[in-house]
């Protein structure tokens, strides 16, 4: 089932926030924006909820230093203990100095690893698929806002036009 969408074309990333924040008052629903960059503070004026990235990235790194000691452990203590440098091979907390640049970079690595993935994932990222940009002129210079009308078409698209908007057409979007 096919529904109307109206885009709003904009040239600047200011002009586009003022109008977010204009469209959101007059108790609009963004669908989307499409952006050719990251644009401060968008998220924000769209009422979007925080992400809860940092919290897996959090955990991520808590699974890779136990992944860490664990394997340093297993490697250095109980597998093939060995004396380097006249270190006692037979304890970990007394090896354990030695061993916290091995647990930082492995907690940098699960982190940095599992949260790119973790994103991918989320955010269905993934080879070969087709783009959902609605006009290929978002990835160069243009912002496009994608608003679902609720009303009347002819006042959004005037109240779009009152925003700064360059371009604003009306789509059937699958």
């Amino acid at each position: 089932m096919a529904s109307k969408v109206i885009h709003a074309y904009y040239n600047d990333d200011d002009i586009l926030m003022q109008a977010v924040k204009k469209v959101k008052a007059a108790r609009h629903h963004i669908e989307e924006v499409y952006c050719p960059f990251p644009v401060h503070g968008l998220d924000k004026a769209m009422g979007l909820a925080p992400t809860r990235i940092a919290i897996t990235s959090f955990m991520y790194g808590c699974l890779g230093l136990i992944v860490s000691i664990v394997m340093m452990n297993y490697i250095m203590i109980q597998d093939w203990p060995q004396d380097i440098g006249g270190k006692p091979s037979f304890s970990y907390i007394e090896n354990m100095p030695a061993f916290v640049p091995i647990m930082f970079e492995m907690t940098v690595f699960f982190a940095a690893h599992l949260m790119v993935i973790t994103f991918y994932l989320r955010s269905r990222l993934w080879p070969f698929k087709k783009a959902e940009n609605p006009d290929p002129r978002t990835t160069d210079d243009l912002f496009v806002m994608e608003i679902e009308p609720h009303d009347s078409v002819e006042n959004l698209k005037d109240l779009l036009a009152s925003t700064g908007a360059i371009e604003i057409k009306s789509i059937e979007k699958e």
